[in-house]
C-alpha cells in the first residue's frame, strides 16, 4: 500500500454561517490561482444563483490549491442540516476534514452533525477556530467546548489529539498561537500537510473509483465525479460500472479532468488517491462503482439518513393555470422529480394511485423549498400540500422524527418562547447564557413541531432571535400538535383585487395580495383575525353615484399587506390548503375552491 504522498484530500466541515466558503476564497488567492489584476468575486465557490441570493452553500463543490510540491484537494460542503446527504457523500472522497467553528458561537447543532459523521469514518480532524477579530469572541471556552464535544461524540485517543489553528478568513491570516498574531495562510497550509494523511491505494491494483456525485456539461453529457480508490484511469479507459443491485454494465471512460483551482484540467490519465471528473457513462448514479472490466469489484455504496418530511407535488388546476410556465403536464412534471432525485441523494419520489400527484421526501422545509424555487426558475407550474413529518412503526408502536432545536434569544423573550414551544411538546435540555444580554435555549421538540415554528419566533422576538436544528432520531409520538389557530380570508369571487374591496377586509385580518392583483374564487387572501375561515369580496368596487359628502373624497388606506416568501407560505399551509407555485406567482389556495364544495366536504367529513 503505497500512498500518493504530493496529494491531500480534505473537506471544510462546519455550521452554516462559521466561515467555511469565505476560507476557501481566502486559500484560493494565497496559493497564486488568480492574476494580479483578475476580479474575483466574494464566496467564488458559491457559484449557484440561488447560494449567491441567499449567502448560503447548497451543493458540495471541488477545488485545489498548490502548497509547493503537494496539491491539496479541497471539499466546501453545505452547513445546513437540510442538505446533510451532501456532506455525507462527500466525505466518502477525503482523508482528513477542516472543522471550521465561530470564535462566538461555538459548536452549533450542525458542527455535531457533520462531525459525527466525520469520526465514523475515521477521518483525520483539523480544528479552525474562525472569526477571532470578533469583539465578542471567547476563543479558549470555545476550543473546550469542542474538546467536549469530541469526547461525547465518543472519538478515539488520537483523533481527539487534534491541531487547533486560529483564523480570520475574511482578511486570510492563521497563526497557532493567540499569542502571535498572524500573516497569512501558511500556518493552516503546513498543519494540512503535515497532519492529513496522504491517500492511500496502490496503483497497480484493479481500477475502483467510487461516484459520489454527478454533474451535466452541455457539450458531454452527465460527468461523474469520484475519488480514485485504487488502480489509475485513463481516458478512454473500458470499464464495468457496478449498479447498486450488484449488476454489472459494461461502459468507457471520455474525457478525464483533475481540479485545478477552479477549472477543470483534461489529463491522460490519473493515479491512486485523486479526485476526478469524467464522461461517457450517461446511465451512472450516485454511489456506483466504475471499476476494471477483468476484476470488478464494487466499493461499499453510499448510505445517507432517510428523509424525515414530505410533500404531495402535483400538476396546477387552479383557473390561473398555463399562464406563467411552461411546464405544466403530469409527464413534465415526473420527469423532472425523477431527474432531481438522480443527483440528490437525500431526497425520495415517490408515485401514487392518481397519475398526476407525486410524494416527495426530504431532510426539511429548506430541503424541499430550494427544490420548489429551482423548479419555478426552470419553468415549471405545480401546487404543492402542507408539509409533514413521516412516521415509522416498530413492534407496534408509533415512532415520530425528534429534533434539536437551539435558539439564541434576547434574555427577555425567554418566557414567550417557552410559552410557544410548550404547546409544541418541546422539552427543555439546557440553558446557558454568553453575555451581552443574550441566551441560549436548547430543546428536544417533534419535527411537526417546529412547522411554522421561524416566522413566529421572529416575531415574537422582533427579528432577534436565531434558530438551528438538527435531527436527533426517532422518538414515541408525543401526541397531536394544533399548528394554527387562526382562519383564513377566502376571496369570496374572481377578478381583480380593489383598494375599496381590500380596505373593508382589512378590518377581519392580515392580507396577503396588493392592489390589483388577480385573485379566484377560494384563493387565500389573508389570515383571519378569527379561529374560523371568512369569506371576503377583495374585488368589490365603490359604486359610483352624484351623492356627496365631507368625508367622500378621503383616500382609503391600507395596511402593509404580509407577502409571504416561499418557506412561510409552506409553513402557512393546512390539511385543506395547497400552494400553487408559478415561475411568477405563489399564490395559497384551498383545496375545494368554491362555498357549496367545501361545505359539502365538512359535511361528509363530519359523517365518517
Amino acid at each position: 500500500m503505497n500512498g500518493r504522498i504530493n496529494i491531500r484530500n480534505i473537506a471544510i466541515i462546519a455550521h452554516v454561517d462559521h466561515g467555511k466558503t469565505t476560507l476557501v476564497d481566502a486559500m484560493l488567492k494565497q496559493s497564486g490561482i488568480f492574476r494580479e489584476n483578475e476580479r474575483v468575486v466574494e464566496r467564488v465557490m458559491d457559484s449557484n444563483e440561488l447560494e449567491r441570493e441567499r449567502g448560503i452553500t447548497i451543493l458540495a463543490k471541488n477545488t485545489s490549491v498548490r502548497y509547493g510540491p503537494v496539491k491539496i484537494n479541497i471539499v466546501d460542503t453545505p452547513g445546513h442540516s437540510d442538505f446533510g446527504s451532501e456532506v455525507e457523500r462527500v466525505l466518502k472522497m477525503v482523508d482528513g476534514v477542516l472543522l471550521l467553528v465561530d470564535a462566538f458561537e461555538g459548536p452549533m447543532p450542525q458542527t455535531r452533525f457533520v462531525l459525527r459523521k466525520a469520526l465514523e469514518l475515521n477521518l483525520q480532524p483539523i480544528v479552525v477556530i474562525n472569526k477571532i477579530d470578533r469583539p465578542d469572541a471567547r476563543v479558549a471556552e470555545v476550543v473546550d467546548e469542542v474538546l467536549e464535544l469530541f469526547i461525547d461524540l465518543g472519538a478515539e485517543d488520537e483523533q481527539i489529539d487534534f491541531p487547533v489553528i486560529y483564523t480570520c478568513a475574511r482578511t486570510g491570516q492563521a497563526t497557532l498561537d493567540m499569542n502571535e498574531p498572524g500573516r497569512d495562510l501558511r500556518p493552516l497550509f503546513e498543519t494540512i500537510v503535515t497532519n492529513v494523511p496522504a491517500p492511500e491505494g496502490d496503483e497497480n491494483s484493479p481500477l475502483q473509483l467510487l461516484v459520489n456525485n454527478t454533474e451535466y456539461d452541455s457539450y458531454q453529457g452527465r460527468m461523474v465525479v469520484g475519488r480514485v480508490h485504487s488502480g489509475r484511469i485513463c481516458a478512454g479507459q473500458p470499464v464495468a460500472l457496478i449498479r447498486h443491485d450488484g449488476s454489472i454494465t459494461p461502459a468507457a471512460v471520455g474525457r478525464l479532468y483533475v481540479f485545478e483551482g477552479l477549472k477543470r484540467t483534461e489529463v491522460p490519465a490519473a493515479g491512486c488517491g485523486e479526485i476526478v471528473t469524467f464522461a461517457g457513462l450517461e446511465d451512472v448514479n450516485i454511489g456506483e462503482t466504475v471499476a476494471c472490466r477483468e476484476n470488478p469489484v464494487q466499493l461499499p455504496p453510499i448510505a445517507v439518513d432517510e428523509p424525515t418530511l414530505k410533500m404531495t407535488f402535483m400538476v396546477n388546476d387552479s383557473p390561473f393555470a398555463g399562464r406563467e410556465g411552461k411546464y405544466l403536464t403530469s409527464r413534465q412534471l415526473r420527469a423532472r422529480l425523477f431527474k432531481e432525485m438522480e443527483r440528490n441523494v437525500g431526497l425520495r419520489v415517490e408515485e401514487t394511485d392518481l397519475p398526476d400527484v407525486f410524494n416527495v421526501c426530504g431532510r426539511g422545509e429548506l430541503h424541499l423549498s430550494i427544490l420548489i424555487e429551482t423548479m419555478r426558475r426552470e419553468g415549471y407550474e405545480l401546487q404543492v400540500s402542507k408539509p409533514e413529518v413521516i412516521y415509522k412503526r416498530e413492534n407496534g408502536q408509533l415512532l415520530e422524527p425528534v429534533e434539536l432545536l437551539m435558539v439564541d434569544i434576547p434574555e427577555d423573550k425567554m418566557g414567550p418562547v417557552m410559552e410557544m414551544l410548550g404547546p409544541r411538546k418541546g422539552e427543555m435540555l439546557n440553558m446557558s447564557g454568553h453575555g451581552a444580554g443574550q441566551i441560549r435555549l436548547e430543546f428536544k421538540v417533534p419535527a411537526r413541531g417546529l412547522l411554522g415554528f421561524r416566522s413566529q419566533l421572529l416575531t415574537e422576538t422582533r427579528g432577534h432571535a436565531v434558530m438551528h436544528h438538527l435531527f436527533m432520531g426517532y422518538e414515541p409520538y408525543k401526541g397531536d400538535i394544533q399548528r394554527r389557530f387562526q382562519g383564513v380570508l377566502i376571496a369570496f369571487e374572481s377578478g381583480v383585487a380593489s383598494t375599496y374591496g381590500m380596505h373593508a377586509a382589512q378590518e377581519r385580518g392580515t392580507l396577503f395580495i396588493i392592489p390589483g392583483m388577480d385573485v379566484y374564487e377560494g384563493m387565500i387572501v389573508g389570515q383571519s383575525s378569527r379561529e374560523q375561515d371568512i369569506e371576503v369580496n377583495v374585488c368589490k368596487k365603490k359604486h359610483l353615484t352624484n351623492m356627496r359628502s365631507s368625508t367622500a373624497e378621503i383616500a382609503l388606506r391600507l395596511e402593509e399587506p404580509h407577502i409571504l416568501s416561499l418557506e412561510e407560505a409552506m409553513e402557512f399551509l393546512d390539511d385543506d390548503e395547497l400552494l400553487e407555485v408559478t415561475p411568477q406567482s405563489l399564490r395559497l389556495r384551498k383545496k375545494l375552491l368554491t362555498r357549496k364544495e367545501r361545505q359539502r366536504g365538512e359535511k361528509f367529513s363530519r359523517l365518517a
